[in-house]
């Protein structure tokens, strides 16, 4: 590192590492403890850790079946075959060589209608817990269940927690043109959000969430919309709200907030803004949304990051 503490090399940040390395141990009073102890609204960090574990789902559903209490592992194999449903339908988008329909991707909806059997038990079970409700955002849109349907995971979701930031940035995505919203109704749920969070709450980001959901939505003049007057102040306007704001203070998805303001106003041309959210980086990168540019997320946050000038 630097004397400033920046890292020289950009790198992806994993979150879940010790549960990951509990895990591979099989060791599950470790995994529940890890998992236990995060804030509710951020179980979704060290669940991402039994991602690429090897044998894991055979290993949650072992679990379902002995433990006494099997709630979190009905909520760990639910989130791990939401993952198992997006690499079967990346695989035959890949093979098909173009984006296909998500229902006409079998194993898609198989593996997805598993997660989703697991996260009712689950809710069943402990029905306090906001995280299943947030893992059901993601079902949600795979399986189409439709915006009421949608919408009521959402609100139980927040009703339980209501500053679960998972939750409005993925039902943010439900409300966009791609999953059969509209580019009018992402942004109003957005600013609304936002205009009723406390000052320096990380909800603000949902704003420059959205703003890039509109770019990657245009296929030509993407940055020419980012560069819009307007658009450039309501970035602003919404860093002000949040992450620059004194009452700002940094949690578990400090990175990503980070990360989409840095890309956001990387691409909108203000270059002194982006400059202030790298070096606050330091070379932390979160694969979104960088992985929305061509180059791919580590290449994509470096060419950016030096053309803001910031090159260590």
């Amino acid at each position: 590192m630097t004397q400033a503490g920046l890292r020289l090399w950009p790198r992806i940040v994993r979150h879940g590492e010790e549960v990951r390395r509990a895990a591979r141990r099989r060791d599950w009073p470790e995994v529940r403890r890890q998992i236990l102890a995060a804030p509710q609204e951020d179980w979704a960090m060290p669940l991402s850790g039994l991602r690429g574990v090897a044998d894991v789902r055979p290993w949650l559903a072992g679990l379902i079946a002995t433990e006494p209490e099997p709630a979190l592992a009905l909520l760990a194999s639910g989130s791990c075959h939401i993952v198992w449903a997006w690499d079967a339908y990346t695989a035959a988008a890949k093979a098909a060589g173009r984006d296909i329909d998500h229902r006409r991707c079998p194993e898609f909806q198989e593996r997805l209608r598993i997660a989703e059997a697991h996260l009712h038990e689950a809710i069943e079970r402990e029905p306090t817990w906001a995280e299943p409700w947030h893992q059901l955002l993601f079902t949600a849109r795979g399986l189409h269940v439709g915006p009421d349907a949608a919408r009521e995971r959402f609100e139980t979701a927040v009703r339980l927690v209501p500053g679960h930031l998972g939750a409005h940035a993925q039902y943010l995505q439900q409300l966009t043109p791609k999953w059969g919203g509209s580019e009018e109704a992402a942004h109003h749920f957005a600013h609304a959000v936002t205009a009723g969070a406390p000052p320096g709450s990380p909800l603000g980001v949902l704003i420059a969430q959205a703003h890039l959901e509109s770019m990657v939505a245009r296929k030509g003049g993407a940055l020419a919309y980012l560069r819009r007057p307007a658009v450039r102040r309501d970035l602003h306007e919404a860093a002000e709200r949040s992450v620059r704001h004194p009452a700002y203070r940094r949690t578990a998805g400090w990175i990503w907030q980070h990360n989409v303001f840095a890309m956001a106003f990387a691409l909108a041309g203000e270059r002194e803004a982006a400059r202030d959210m790298f070096r606050l980086l330091g070379g932390r990168i979160s694969a979104s949304p960088w992985s929305y540019l061509n180059a791919g997320p580590v290449r994509g946050y470096r060419q950016w990051r030096h053309r803001c000038g910031v090159w260590l």
